[in-house]
């Protein structure tokens, strides 16, 4: 499937997350049943295909029907699974999980789950009319997913699209990836904690500092603020790389209240050509799901 039509996608599909793993029917391109489970970060990869198996059960998924499967991380090109930032997932070492599934659960498209929002949004969502465009998802970590013309971005070793990772002049310490100073350190749900505790607020999660900074709490907001003009950053950087005309912003801080507005007045501090449309992701928790199953008919008929 290349085209738009979103009424196409009939199946199954899942979604396995840092914090939680959520299955889905899919009839028309609506998701007509969910359901969800938190994730253990710790278990092991062969009792997240049990877990994964066990939800599609429940959703009467068979073998021969469509499955897409999203997963945080990255997916090479033989089908299997890293763990990227070591904070979310940390059993994960080049697991086989195409292999695994089609042994235990039924064949099926594996990719990243940033990745798979991402072409959800490209085709049905806030980048549909985009001929170059990035989601980038702003939560607990910093994920995204690059569509050009028409294609979504993709590499053998499963780190394309994986932007949270690239170095910002905002940030400093050490980042889940392994690598120094990236927009994840500054700018996701744990660097925001992180940023609480050093300045004195040690009981202050992500949503809590949200909650000081939207009170007129000064600490707060210089945090929320410096997490903003991170990511604005990334997006003049990739703007600057794949002409981006559109960035959609998704994730639990991205989508919160005054982010998208802090976001866009640290942009139009860049210059005008590197400022795409910025707009809020349209397919919320759904998108990883669409996209997923989209991709396993994109392959299913190639």
């Amino acid at each position: 499937m290349t085209g738009g039509d979103r009424r196409d996608l009939d199946g199954f599909a899942v979604d396995l997350g840092g914090t939680k793993l959520a299955a889905a029917r899919i009839a028309r391109g609506i998701v007509v049943e969910r359901l969800q489970a938190p994730t253990d970060g710790a278990a092991r990869p062969e009792t997240q295909v049990a877990a994964i198996g066990g939800l599609l059960d429940r959703l009467g998924h068979d073998p021969g029907a469509h499955l897409g499967v999203a997963v945080a991380g990255r997916i090479d090109d033989a089908g299997r699974w890293h763990a990227v930032n070591s904070g979310t997932l940390r059993t994960i070492a080049g697991f086989p999980l195409a292999e695994a599934l089609r042994r235990d659960v039924g064949p099926a498209t594996c990719l990243n789950d940033a990745s798979a929002a991402a072409l959800a949004e490209a085709r049905f969502g806030a980048g549909r009319d985009s001929a170059s465009f990035a989601y980038l998802t702003v939560s607990t970590g910093i994920g995204g997913g690059l569509v050009v013309g028409g294609r979504l971005l993709e590499s053998a070793n499963g780190l394309a699209g994986h932007v949270g990772f690239v170095s910002s002049r905002r940030a400093e310490g050490l980042c889940g990836s392994g690598r120094t100073a990236t927009v994840e350190a500054v700018a996701g749900g744990r660097a925001i904690a992180a940023a609480a505790l050093r300045d004195g607020h040690p009981a202050a999660d992500a949503r809590a500092v949200f909650d000081a900074a939207s009170a007129g709490a000064d600490w707060a907001e210089r945090i929320v603020a410096r997490s903003a003009e991170a990511v604005a950053l990334l997006i003049g950087d990739l703007t600057t790389i794949l002409g981006l005309d559109t960035v959609a912003i998704g994730g639990s801080i991205g989508l919160a209240p005054g982010y998208l507005d802090r976001l866009a007045s640290a942009l139009a501090r860049e210059p005008t050509l590197f400022r795409p449309r910025i707009a809020a992701a349209e397919l919320g928790h759904d998108a990883p799901l669409i996209g997923a199953l989209a991709a396993h008919l994109d392959r299913s008929i190639r």
